[in-house]
């Protein structure tokens, strides 16, 4: 039987699948794969950020294998054109006629590899794309698949043939997530699960319970003090000496789409306070820049976001009373 996806439980129970489909390929990384599919019930962008080796890619195509939707992978290098991502008109010899070339942009999943290594020319390509989709080829609007969007992954180390995204760019981008080392039983397991046929992740849904996920994810009850406990802490990251640059308005849409995102994957329809806190880092730290006297004194973003959240008045109530009928 076909799975539907109806309710929050319905929601939660699909997560569960996912994650154990995406283990045959993946070791550990739990919370990353929860935190891809907050994105993606929210309809949004991530950075995925990690040393090389530690599966940022395998990850991408395991989580785009076991929902079923289509996967493209860019590897962005220092000569990569616009038109590269995006794609050109081409002079037909046999037609006699120019016709387009969809670049690999059009896609439901798009990895976009050391995004940080093409120049800021070629990682613009990705704005239009990314906040309308949609892509314009030299005067020619097209829209990119429903279900589209974009995982960027960055290296931390690198600092030579690198060059730094955008703020215009690092605003779309959801969440900013940090994959780390495995520890040290999921390492074992990994070369133990090397040591024998590799398996690969099945489907366990569809495109269908993609897009039904985004609608159950839309219609997640934010109470007004969840919305007025977001709105002061957006507010808060502009009022700080030590921050050039706080939260933009979708910084702060950002923060309730993915409150929403995890209340849904959770198993509740409506968002509680601690969902806002558990997404606060990846959603705040990539977007806030700080001043230079602030880097001198050792300050992080990380550690900004920390003191907002202990500051700012957290709601207290029944956050799901007035849910709309």
């Amino acid at each position: 039987m076909d799975l539907i996806i109806e309710t929050p439980a319905d929601a939660r129970k699909a997560l569960r699948d996912v994650i154990s489909e995406v283990a045959r390929a993946v070791v550990g990384y739990e919370q990353t794969i929860f935190d891809f599919m907050v994105a993606l019930s929210a309809g949004e962008h991530i950075l995925l950020e990690g040393v090389p080796g530690i599966a940022k890619t395998t990850l991408s195509k395991s989580v785009a294998k076991a929902m079923a939707i289509d996967f493209n992978r860019i590897q962005f290098t220092q000569d990569l054109l616009p038109t590269d991502i995006t794609g050109h008109n081409y002079y037909n010899q046999l037609t006699k006629q120019f016709e387009m070339r969809k670049g690999p942009v059009f896609t439901e999943l798009l990895l976009a590899d050391e995004i940080n290594r093409a120049p800021p020319k070629t990682q613009s390509a990705l704005l239009e794309s990314m906040q309308e989709k949609q892509v314009t080829i030299e005067g020619s609007t097209l829209k990119l698949p429903e279900l589209f969007m974009v995982v960027a992954t960055l290296n931390p180390i690198e600092t030579e043939g690198v060059y730094p995204l955008p703020e215009a760019q690092i605003d779309r981008f959801m969440l900013k997530i940090k994959m780390d080392y495995p520890d040290e039983d999921d390492e074992l397991t990994i070369l133990s699960l090397k040591n024998l046929f590799e398996e690969e992740p099945q489907s366990v849904m569809t495109r269908e319970n993609v897009l039904q996920l985004r609608k159950l994810c839309f219609n997640v009850h934010a109470h007004r003090s969840i919305l007025t406990y977001i709105n002061g802490i957006t507010r808060a990251t502009r009022s700080r000496e030590n921050v050039e640059l706080g939260l933009s308005p979708r910084g702060g849409i950002h923060l309730l789409e993915s409150s929403k995102g995890r209340a849904l994957l959770s198993g509740r329809p409506y968002v509680i306070p601690d969902d806002v806190k558990a997404m606060a880092h990846a959603v705040m730290d990539h977007r806030l820049m700080l001043s230079p006297e602030a880097e001198l004194e050792g300050l992080t973003a990380g550690g900004i976001t920390e003191s907002i959240l202990s500051e700012v008045p957290v709601p207290k109530g029944d956050f799901g009373e007035d849910k709309k009928r």
